[in-house]
């Protein structure tokens, strides 16, 4: 985005403000849950796999 437009930056700007008043704190925690949750479970499998391919390298 280019600092030097000031229609995009006023259309980016307004656009923000107008999504910002409609997002409940509930939905960001339940965001932040599944991500945290995601994270978690993508970091075990990942870890599982590395240890199931190295005992069959053996």
């Amino acid at each position: 985005m280019s600092a030097s437009n000031p229609l995009l930056m006023g259309t980016a700007g307004g656009t923000f403000l107008s999504i910002v008043p409609n997002i409940h704190s509930a939905d960001v925690l339940k965001t932040v849950v599944l991500a945290a949750v995601g994270a978690v479970v993508s970091f075990l499998i990942s870890w599982v796999l590395k240890l199931v391919l190295k005992k069959h390298k053996k």
